[in-house]
This record gives structure tokens, C-alpha cells and sequence, in this order.
């Protein structure tokens, strides 16, 4: 239905998604849920994502390159909450592992130590220990998986982590 409470044709609905996709990647489920609100049955709904498919308006490779991109880069998330995000997403699984793998695992360890440098500054702790524990949790709740947090902060020497015996 549309904003007058009139129900909204195929064609319409069609052209307005289209609209959308046009504008910015889509993954078939937001559209899917986008349809479901103007009230369209299941079939219509399934019939426009496949005709905005074929017409190359929505890619479900090219949206899931487009956003690992932009969660790499601009909101610094790791592997791990990158690939549950696309789950929710509801796009297969080896579509998803295989556009990952077109990504090196250099760029998505590069935004790790920034990060865990910026974060230790503000990090408030009675101990370094203390610290360190909400430091990794932080940084693990960013999708870093805790070998890359342990080696990065190794490396980086972080509250002096470790001792000279290891």
C-alpha cells in the first residue's frame, strides 16, 4: 500500500526498487522486507527480485564486495562481524567465503592496531590487567578474531603484555 492507503501495483513497486538499487547497493532481503511492507503477496515479491536481478540492478556479488569494502575502511570491523553481518543477510555462505577470499588478510588486520592504540589511551582500569581484559573485549566485539588481537598487541607491546620469558 502506498502512503494514501491505496494498494500499489507490481509496476510500481517494481520502479520504485529499481529506484533504490539504482542508487546504492541492495541485498534481496532489505528489498524482500522493503515489498513486504507495501503489503505485496510472496509470489510478486519473488517476481520483482529476480526481474531486478536479471536487469543487473541487484547483485548479490557485487553487494557483498561493496560492503566488506566499506566495513574494512570506514567502520573498521574484522573478519568475524563482517561475515555475520552478511549471514543476517541471508546471503549464501559461499558466495560470501568466496568474495572474502579476493580480500587479503593484510587489509583486514591493518585496521587492528589503530585501533587498539587509539582505545588504550581512553581505556579506564584500576590494572594493566584490568585494561587489557576490556581492550580485547573491546576490540573482539569488532569481529577480531583473539589470535590477531594477542599478536598485534605482542607486537605492539601494549602495558608491557608480556614478559621477556615468552
Amino acid at each position: 500500500m502506498d502512503k494514501n492507503g491505496r494498494r500499489i501495483t507490481e509496476e510500481k513497486a517494481y520502479a520504485k526498487m529499481a529506484r533504490i538499487c539504482s542508487q546504492k547497493e541492495c541485498a534481496p532481503c532489505d528489498i524482500a522486507r522493503k515489498l513486504g511492507r507495501m503489503e505485496l503477496p510472496r509470489p510478486v515479491i519473488d517476481k520483482i527480485i529476480d526481474r531486478l536481478k536479471k536487469e543487473k540492478y541487484m547483485d548479490e556479488k557485487r553487494f557483498i564486495r561493496s560492503y566488506i569494502h566499506d566495513k574494512l575502511h570506514f567502520n573498521k570491523w574484522g573478519r568475524r562481524k563482517i561475515i555475520l553481518s552478511l549471514k543476517q543477510k541471508q546471503l549464501p555462505q559461499d558466495l560470501i567465503e568466496e568474495v572474502l577470499s579476493e580480500f587479503s588478510g593484510a587489509s583486514f588486520g591493518e585496521s587492528l592496531q589503530p585501533i587498539l592504540e587509539k582505545k588504550w589511551k581512553t581505556v579506564k582500569g584500576k590494572s594493566d590487567y584490568e585494561k587489557r581484559g576490556k581492550l580485547i573485549r573491546y576490540v573482539l566485539s569488532r569481529g577480531f578474531s583473539m589470535d590477531e588481537v594477542m599478536a598485534c598487541m605482542k607486537k605492539m607491546r601494549i602495558g608491557e603484555i608480556f614478559d621477556e620469558t615468552e
